[in-house]
């Protein structure tokens, strides 16, 4: 492992962070955790993990851990009260980051061999946490040779950072999630309501990805994500997903960070048809509004009747983030033509015919309000709620609940509705 006596750069009391999934700067983080203590009380703003060095066994005991999200091992860092929650819409992280509460003072970046011009890509997520670089005291970047070089994407010379290191490591990887039936009955719905044409906003996760499985039928599709992965590369290569119809960034697929395998990231390197931007983009209501035919695809743990949304907690664990789902949901249904959809299975795993996924009551907090035009897809059907009304909401959501439980359902309806 390369050596850096990170105390020449950092010091105590410092917020640092660093970027996530397959951008995660491996290397700088392993440091991290074997140099914290000796360094004094520091605390950290981190994303989704790919291959983590963070985890229940390793942080070191100096190192306060905070994020947006409860995915990955984060579920496992925040039932052992290492991690700290902040709740908030993925537009604001930048802001967040470069002069908020959390505002950083070190940077950790991992970035690709340089280009003729001596410029390093940022390679595997340009995201929330680029903006801090402009704000941060230290910026430290691990120099990994096997990190491609990619269109769009902010860029960093010498001149822009504190120290380095060279690396050469496979990045962090996220494979394609197995998916089973249900997941891909659901996926199957919610793939006949994307038009030829659209645009497309996908969360991470399996049903998501299923999603994209099965539009290798469709025409003219675009991109304009928070992530690329493995599937979506797949429908740009077969050429489904073109962009021929984007309003912004014609025949260009466009994401704040990739998560995916290696294979991804050879695709990915010096290639035009897709390109890296920050958040500040990628979650603009003003570009989402103006999209054509936006659709926004997000999973959840579980709907109410009078669709709210749980995307944050599930058996009283954190494992999910209010996230980036209402910037695109609310985008979507602004959008001309647009979708803004929020798809799940109608059970989950438990005793009996399962645990009912469409619940009278939410069992954790409401991460996407009521509010919001959204239309509920489960593998028993449509409930589309833009525009409905309370009754109305109760009898489309009763009806794409498992018919195991709708009875239940029903029968709690009034109640449901006196108290709405």
């Amino acid at each position: 492992m390369s050596q850096l006596d990170l105390a020449l750069h950092i010091r105590p009391g410092d917020t640092i962070t660093w970027g996530q999934t397959c951008a995660e700067p491996t290397t700088l983080v392993e440091l991290l955790v074997q140099q914290a203590d000796r360094i004094g009380q520091l605390r950290c703003f981190i994303g989704i993990p790919a291959q983590s060095a963070l985890t229940v066994d390793t942080v070191p005991d100096a190192l306060a851990v905070h994020s947006y999200c409860g995915a990955g091992s984060n579920a496992r860092l925040h039932a052992a009260e290492r991690l700290e929650i902040s709740p908030v819409h993925y537009s604001t992280l930048p802001a967040l980051l470069s002069g908020g509460d959390f505002h950083c003072d070190v940077v950790l970046v991992q970035v690709s061999p340089p280009d003729e011009e001596g410029r390093h890509s940022l390679g595997l997520g340009d995201d929330y946490f680029s903006a801090a670089i402009d704000t941060a005291r230290v910026v430290i970047v691990e120099i990994n040779d096997q990190v491609p070089f990619t269109s769009g994407a902010r860029t960093l010379t010498a001149d822009q950072w504190t120290a380095a290191i060279h690396t050469s490591r496979v990045p962090g990887e996220l494979p394609t999630p197995s998916v089973g039936d249900d997941t891909r009955a659901v996926a199957r719905r919610v793939a006949q309501l994307v038009p030829d044409g659209a645009t497309l906003q996908f969360g991470i996760g399996a049903l998501p990805e299923a999603v994209l499985a099965e539009l290798f039928n469709h025409r003219d599709l675009g991109i304009h994500s928070g992530i690329i992965n493995d599937t979506a590369m797949r429908l740009v290569e077969a050429g489904v997903a073109n962009g021929a119809r984007k309003t912004n960034d014609s025949g260009i697929a466009v994401a704040g960070l990739f998560g995916g395998t290696r294979e991804l990231f050879r695709w990915a390197h010096r290639n035009p048809a897709v390109q890296l931007r920050s958040t500040s983009y990628t979650h603009d209501p003003a570009v989402l509004a103006s999209s054509h035919q936006l659709v926004a695809i997000n999973a959840a743990i579980e709907v109410d009747l009078t669709g709210q949304v749980n995307a944050e907690l599930a058996a009283g664990r954190y494992v999910g983030a209010v996230g980036g789902a209402v910037d695109f949901l609310r985008g979507a249904d602004r959008s001309e033509g647009g979708i803004p959809i929020v798809a799940l299975p109608s059970l989950a795993r438990g005793p009996g015919p399962g645990i009912s996924r469409i619940v009278s009551q939410l069992s954790g907090p409401v991460s996407t309000p009521r509010s919001e035009g959204l239309v509920i897809v489960t593998d028993h059907g449509v409930a589309d709620l833009r525009g409905a009304t309370l009754s109305q909401r109760i009898e489309r959501m009763i009806a794409v609940a498992d018919p195991a439980h709708r009875a239940e359902l029903d029968a709690r309806a009034d109640s449901v509705l006196a108290s709405a």
